[in-house]
């Protein structure tokens, strides 16, 4: 009643004055009942009306050009033998790229004894005697405004008063790391590791000979004539690098798998002196592992978890600036670390902008790139470029993987990607559980959505990674099934923790 109340108006309507009747000579009023039509401004929930234009748009393009398409085909197939519509349709199967699935991965989570809390971290560097107060001071505030928990993990080698960053301590992590995360991935997958038939390691800091991929097939006594390779000083992207190394190589042989496995060793780059560029590092660099299992075997469709759908690579390698941003040297004393320039923000950000402008067109909606050059051609005609049309990537994608690089990288990619704090979950919940893990971080980003059972049929993921040279990697996976909480997960532990409201 209430309701129907509120869209009825009333209006007092003079009638002028009576000329006969009992009351002759005096004004008269009648009241008028309308129904009001309702607020459409307030009922009408804008999103909708955003959501029916992008839906509008993209289906007017497939209407219209569907039926020429189809005219187009027929008049060709009208136009050929029944031999030479065989031999095409033979060429075209042949030719056309394989699918490449995402069987399964497993990220590496260490032994609790390697836990340390930030305070804890502190102690044991001044304990090392390798540090004064001043650097001691410097390393402690970046850590309280990291992002970083007190759950995440170090190699117990670099705090010993002794040199940490020898072979032997470095091999002994990785050895702890790699064949952590690969023993739970055959154990997942239950496939034999002489059944791999590529193998791509990345690792940025520590390239031993013989090297970590010779490591891991001496280890597991793979087969002789397995296609290995062993990525080094290419940073934190390098593990979407490896993924398309082992894409190409996957297209090139049929029937395969291949596993890709990245790391970081901790450990090997520990820096002792007193530079504030080379001590950041330390304070968000923790141990970290993943591997995982690709296929283009069209039976492991069935169980696979992902197909790729795009890598988008970007190298700003060119520009000086880009290229000396993260720049592994020596300090005065010839202590050797990894210095990071205070543009980093800034160059990561010219990265990423590279980056998304090749992406965009493969994975947006035509609505949303009729929108963006729409505005982009207005600004040009106009000069009014200072408010630029960002698209909706949330247009494009379900779920976001951002490498988690530090609280200040996050901040800003959210602010320039316009994305909710739902979007970013993932990514600052790797950062406070397990730190920056350098190209395996956004593995433990997919391990958490998982946990929590947000992945679902047709979901499409994004993971993002920024690297040393400077680069800016993309890759795109699409779920082929709803994803259950898996069995073995880095999360279980400490699930019902998180989201943590910082």
């Amino acid at each position: 009643m209430a309701r129907e109340r509120d869209l009825l108006s009333t209006e007092i309507v003079n009638r002028g004055i009576e000329s006969s009747g009992p009351n002759a000579g005096s004004l008269t009023f009648s009241v008028r009942v309308r129904r009001r039509l309702p607020d459409f401004l307030q009922s009408v929930n804008l999103k909708y009306v955003r959501l029916g234009y992008h839906y509008l748009i993209n289906h007017a393009i497939y209407l219209a050009t569907i039926p020429v398409l189809v005219l187009v085909f027929s008049a060709e197939v009208g136009s050929l033998s029944r031999e030479e519509l065989w031999r095409k349709l033979s060429v075209y199967f042949m030719s056309r790229p394989r699918s490449i699935y995402l069987v399964d991965f497993a990220c590496y989570k260490p032994h609790d004894d390697l836990k340390v809390t930030k305070d804890q971290f502190i102690d044991m560097a001044r304990r090392t005697g390798k540090f004064d107060e001043a650097s001691l001071e410097f390393q402690k505030r970046i850590l309280h405004s990291s992002g970083i928990g007190d759950e995440t993990y170090i190699p117990k080698s670099i705090m010993a008063q002794e040199n940490c960053a020898t072979m032997k301590e470095g091999r002994a992590e990785a050895s702890m790391v790699m064949f952590g995360a690969l023993d739970e991935l055959f154990e997942k997958t239950r496939i034999r590791p002489k059944d791999v038939g590529v193998l791509v390691v990345n690792c940025s800091i520590f390239n031993p000979t013989p090297s970590l991929s010779a490591m891991i097939i001496n280890h597991y006594k793979m087969r002789g004539n397995i296609l290995s390779y062993n990525l080094g000083g290419m940073g934190c992207s390098a593990g979407i690098i490896a993924m398309d190394l082992a894409r190409d190589m996957l297209q090139a042989n049929p029937n395969s798998y291949a596993v890709v496995v990245s790391t970081e060793m901790v450990g090997y780059n520990w820096y002792s002196g007193k530079d504030r560029s080379m001590l950041i590092p330390n304070c968000f660099f923790r141990m970290g592992c993943s591997a995982i299992l690709m296929s283009n075997r069209r039976r492991d469709y069935t169980r696979s978890k992902y197909r790729l759908e795009h890598i988008v690579r970007t190298h700003k390698g060119a520009d000086d600036r880009s290229f000396r941003c993260i720049y592994q040297e020596e300090d005065e004393e010839k202590h050797k670390g990894l210095k990071v320039s205070i543009d980093l923000v800034e160059i990561g950000g010219e990265a990423l902008k590279a980056n998304i402008t090749t992406l965009g067109p493969l994975v947006l909606p035509f609505s949303e790139q009729l929108l963006f050059f729409a505005t982009l051609a207005w600004g040009y005609l106009f000069g009014n470029n200072r408010h630029p049309y960002i698209p909706d990537y949330k247009l494009a994608f379900e779920h976001f993987c951002v490498h988690a690089a530090s609280k200040t990288v996050l901040d800003e990619l959210q602010r320039n990607l316009e994305l909710s704090d739902e979007n970013v979950e993932a990514s600052r919940m790797a950062l406070h559980r397990f730190g920056n893990t350098s190209s395996s971080s956004i593995w433990y980003e997919l391990a958490y959505l998982e946990a929590k059972e947000k992945v679902r049929r047709g979901d499409r993921v994004w993971q993002l990674s920024f690297g040393s040279g400077f680069k800016c990697n993309s890759v795109v996976w699409k779920a082929m099934r709803r994803v259950k909480k898996p069995a073995r997960n880095p999360w279980l532990d400490c699930l019902d923790r998180y989201p943590f409201q910082a």
